[in-house]
């Protein structure tokens, strides 16, 4: 315990968390007419390859640039952060391609509108913390960016996913949500069974986002500065990208703060935006111990973290009713000892999957009251993308998704397909943070979901890996 003490302690030297401090975009007007991506006046690309731009230029970053750079046909143009540091290792990532250098934006927090309005994009990537999301995709859609994918969550309130639904119809930009975890190999197996008919008539699925992060909340080279009495922690500027923003929604909210990794593989197998649709959510959230407990466990009572008073509960359960009656459990649980786990169940009238435990069990089909092992049923519905690409995904990041995913986003940018994961779903599966804060904040009330769609998710049509 003395050891791991010491670490702790020179973990975090001083005290504090990092308040993002960043604006939130206000409600853009509703308007629902759709536009073509406005036209720059920059000479158009003349090699025939797809120009792509960065915003945030962390880990994150790193491997979608692998990716991009690993299909044929593509190149960066520009990079945008406010930070010197990731922006150098950035280049000396890039440069191991031996490709061009890209043009580099930096210095103040506006700067990425610089970009977007002086270079000309086919497709900009958005990997910042999470704040400024909403502003950098409408500013990307309002610059006349045909593709914007926006890393996730894509929104945190209410009001920023009627701002994404809303400049994508005005401008007619794509917005696509990065949200790899569809693009997994077991996920799309499942959904191709789904399609398929093999578990019947869809009736309940669960799902969350269960990870202990709280090394990553408290990790190395993080520099705080406690103001007794402020509320917020104020992170340094040597601290790690992620924990300069990420613990900070930790003290101030309280609700699933990071839901799509769990809901957007459900969402696929219910059709939701597509002839389904959320209905309404129930959240109610624990106790907030977890990360009160490991600060004390690891530097002590008197440590000035331990002053902290953090808002997230450990543990936050939201309950969604869909409107073919589907009912969804999504979970999210960041703050305990525990081994990973993202929770999917889907079941339906002729059988189940739960990835917990890799278990497939299909009516008729397994034996009586027994699971079969999930691989067997997987190997047999592979989806098509994974089984074209394996070899080719088998070294990207997240076992090969961030690759399919790439892949896929990029076939619809050189065909001129919608986004795969569109403005619709970015903002339904977005909406559940907002909601579940509002719920908890009404001590489990029900609260109604948006229809993004304006009654359109009843004629729309599935478009996700057919």
């Amino acid at each position: 315990m003395e050891n791991t003490r010491r670490s702790f302690l020179k973990k975090v030297s001083a005290a504090g968390i990092g308040a993002a401090g960043l604006a939130m975009a206000g409600n853009a007007g509703a308007t629902t007419t759709a536009a073509e991506p406005q036209k720059k006046k920059t000479a158009g690309k003349d090699d025939g390859k797809l120009r792509f731009g960065f915003i945030g230029t962390g880990s994150r970053c790193h491997e979608h640039i692998n990716n991009v750079l690993a299909i044929p046909g593509n190149k960066i143009v520009a990079i945008c952060d406010i930070q010197q540091g990731p922006i150098d290792r950035t280049l000396k990532h890039i440069a191991k391609f031996n490709v061009p250098a890209p043009k580099v934006y930096k210095g103040g927090e506006r700067e990425f509108e610089k970009m977007l309005n002086n270079e000309e994009f086919d497709c900009v990537i958005i990997a910042s913390p999470w704040e400024w999301h909403v502003p950098m995709s409408v500013a990307a859609m309002k610059a006349g960016v045909p593709y914007v994918g926006v890393e996730v969550s894509a929104a945190n309130t209410i009001e920023e996913c009627w701002d994404l639904v809303n400049v994508s119809e005005a401008t007619g930009s794509h917005l696509n949500i990065m949200e790899n975890v569809c693009y997994r190999r077991d996920c799309m197996a499942a959904l191709n069974m789904v399609r398929q008919g093999l578990f019947g008539e869809i009736l309940h699925g669960t799902c969350g986002y269960e990870h202990d992060l709280r090394e990553v909340k408290f990790n190395d080279g993080t520099h705080y500065n406690y103001v007794p009495g402020s509320g917020d922690l104020r992170m340094g500027p040597t601290a790690f990208a992620e924990a300069q923003w990420r613990t900070n929604h930790s003290v101030h909210r309280n609700g699933d703060i990071y839901p799509t990794h769990g809901i957007g593989p459900i969402a696929n197998c219910m059709d939701i935006n597509r002839g389904n649709r959320f209905l309404s959510l129930s959240a109610m959230a624990t106790q907030s111990r977890g990360l009160h407990k490991f600060i004390v466990d690891n530097g002590g009572e008197n440590h000035p973290l331990a002053k902290v008073n953090f808002n997230l509960g450990d543990i936050v359960t939201s309950m969604i009713k869909c409107s073919n009656g589907q009912t969804i459990i999504v979970t999210h649980d960041t703050n305990s000892p525990r081994p990973y786990s993202l929770g999917f169940r889907v079941q339906g009238t002729e059988g189940l999957w739960m990835n917990d435990g890799d278990h497939v069990y299909v009516q008729g089909k397994s034996k009586p009251h027994r699971w079969d092992d999930s691989d067997e049923w997987f190997k047999k519905y592979d989806h098509k993308l994974w089984a074209s690409l394996e070899s080719q995904a088998a070294e990207a990041g997240h076992g090969g998704m961030d690759f399919i995913m790439m892949y896929d986003l990029i076939d619809a940018i050189r065909n001129k397909k919608p986004a795969p994961m569109d403005c619709y779903d970015a903002a339904a599966w977005s909406a559940i943070s907002g909601l579940s804060e509002m719920s908890i904040a009404r001590g489990g009330a029900l609260v109604d979901f948006p229809d993004f769609t304006r009654g359109q998710w009843i004629h729309r049509k599935p478009q996700f890996a057919l």
